[in-house]
């Protein structure tokens, strides 16, 4: 009995060479023990202890398991399909693609079995994976060749044979459409892909190229975490900038202030991302960081932004109004521009005419007429404002209200038949009538034009994995619940991690909401100059919940954990 016990914690091929009695159990336990010491596969562990060769290990874990055996050595490893996974797993996981065919990728390892390693290359791919069996020995040395010459190509562009380094003529022939061939084939460009693509694909929203004295790094924002996922050969670094910098359209030859780009990554027929690229010299070189801006993001609608049933209502009613102004405020990075192009999407119809001023536009919509605005060149906010009316329009974007004389043509605008929506920095959505009102905004406009301010946070949710945990009650009662709320009919989750969320124990994020339509009273508390407290008091009396409120909503939903919680609704 106690023997059945011990071998179900041994792996999957190992016990099936117990079961069959190829190899003790107690040199299985002890083979799979050393493995995880030397942070090596159970096969590798099996057969540099000499019990079996790594021909025997394949025959039999083919015969066992069903899949078909291959001899590596029949294979060139130049025409394998090394694009279609990284280094990193290639190394960890032990594992080499050796064909894709159609949806199936057809995989090389040496224990099948591993259902780890093979749902990670699944998880990597969006593929179906058909393992085949090789042996051990041979598939480490393809793996060390690989990845040699993969580090070797790194290296060799820290050499002469990629120039990118141009005059301002050659800089300007680059911008042309007709960009040579040859540095498209060039390894730097290859490596660049990959990184765009994996962040794509990853749901990054930002990555961050960063030179140092003695290193130079690459990192991904995932769901709001910045966390570094390359280290490439510093030599590469200006390679890497002028690259990103000519196809972004920026003047390579200048590397002293700041600048400011885009790019178009056209991934199908149907789908192209665009990115917003940043650059600033640093000590050490230039700093560059691409937002990437999605836009099927502007598309999800406004249920999949994490409205409650009574927000969605509120903001819809106000949004659909024929005038009036609607206000999305909240820190950078809190998906207030999300917000804002759902609710254009929403009201871009044919019989409607929509004007946007946006520093820049961030996500391209059909139907939609986006102008970017350009301080140096006279195009501000305002005198983008100013020409709008002249156009006829229905609706009206304003990126950021900045300053009074912006306020106030929005106000105006609002006040005369106009549905103008935009966004303000203020921490919750009564602080934004009062930061109006320092603006020099007069309180009667502000009560006649201003309809719903809603205020938002972006929360990490819980991935799949999530667990049930036990929370004090005196915590919870401390975070805002009240004892009606602790009824018993609801359980708390934490954060687990597993392979999906890479550890983490989040993937994605939800939003949390504060909808405040701006109501009779509220508006006789603006005309006679109330505080920000005024208004909070007064939006708590109506039944409107704060920020904190609704993402205890979230919490008792088990989409998100309440430490999240409370990290993004600390006022």
């Amino acid at each position: 009995m106690a023997a059945a016990t011990t071998s179900t914690k041994l792996s999957g091929l190992a016990n099936a060479l117990v079961q069959s009695g190829r190899l003790l159990e107690a040199d299985a336990e002890a083979i799979q023990s050393q493995a995880g010491v030397d942070e090596t596969g159970f096969v590798t562990q099996l057969v540099q202890s000499k019990k079996m060769s790594s021909l025997e290990v394949a025959e039999f874990a083919a015969r066992t398991f069903g899949f078909p055996l291959l001899d590596l050595t029949a294979i060139d490893a130049d025409h394998l399909p090394n694009d279609v996974l990284d280094a990193k797993l290639i190394r960890s996981r032990r594992v080499l693609a050796l064909q894709k065919r159609g949806n199936r990728l057809f995989i090389a390892t040496s224990d099948p079995a591993n259902l780890r390693a093979l749902d990670d290359v699944r998880f990597k791919t969006s593929l179906t994976v058909e393992p085949v069996v090789v042996e051990d020995d041979k598939l480490g040395k393809l793996i060390d060749k690989i990845a040699e010459a993969t580090d070797t190509t790194l290296q060799n562009l820290a050499g002469d044979d990629i120039n990118l380094e141009f005059t301002d003529e050659e800089a300007l022939a680059q911008k042309d459409e007709g960009a040579s061939a040859e540095i498209d084939d060039a390894p730097v460009v290859r490596f660049l892909q990959k990184i765009l693509l994996d962040a794509i694909n990853a749901g990054v929203s930002d990555i961050h190229f960063e030179p140092y004295e003695k290193y130079y790094r690459i990192r991904y924002r995932l769901d709001g975490i910045l966390s570094e996922v390359a280290q490439p050969p510093l030599a590469i670094k200006e390679k890497l900038s002028s690259r990103i910098k000519v196809i972004s359209k920026l003047d390579i030859s200048e590397k002293r202030v700041p600048q400011d780009g885009r790019m178009k990554l056209v991934l199908s027929k149907n789908r192209a991302i665009d990115f917003r690229v940043s650059t600033l010299p640093t000590l050490y070189g230039e700093k560059i960081v691409m937002r990437i801006l999605d836009p099927s993001s502007a598309t999800l609608g406004v249920d999949a932004l994490g409205y409650e049933p009574d927000q969605k209502e509120f903001l819809l009613n106000a949004v659909r109004r024929p005038y009036g102004m609607v206000l999305v405020t909240g820190p950078t990075g809190s998906g207030k521009t999300v917000s804002l192009y759902t609710c254009l999407n929403i009201l871009n119809e044919p019989g409607v005419n929509i004007s946007t001023a946006e520093d820049p536009a961030e996500i391209n919509l059909p139907g939609v007429n986006q102008v970017n605005v350009n301080d140096k060149a006279g195009l501000t906010f305002s005198a983008a404002l100013k020409s709008f009316l002249r156009q006829d329009p229905d609706v009206i974007m304003v990126g950021e209200i900045r300053d009074l004389e912006t306020a106030d043509i929005s106000i105006k605008a609002a006040q005369t038949g106009h549905m103008v929506l935009s966004t303000l920095h203020t921490n919750d959505a009564p602080g934004t009538l009062t930061r109006l009102m320092n603006m020099g905004v007069a309180p009667f406009n502000i009560a006649s034009a201003v309809i719903l301010i809603t205020a938002q946070r972006l929360a990490r949710r819980l991935c799949k994995c999530k667990q049930p945990i036990e929370i004090p009650r005196e915590a919870l009662l401390r975070a805002g619940y009240t004892e009606e709320d602790l009824d018993g009919s609801w359980q708390p989750y934490g954060h687990i991690g597993c392979e999906i969320c890479k550890g983490t124990g989040y993937k994605g994020r939800v939003g949390i909401y504060q909808v405040m339509p701006i109501s009779d009273e509220m508006s006789r508390i603006i005309m006679k100059n109330g505080t920000a407290h005024d208004i909070a008091d007064q939006a708590k009396r109506e039944g409107i919940r704060d920020l904190r409120q609704s993402g205890l909503i979230k919490v008792k939903a088990g989409l998100t954990t309440l430490e999240e919680i409370e990290a993004v609704t600390n006022e």
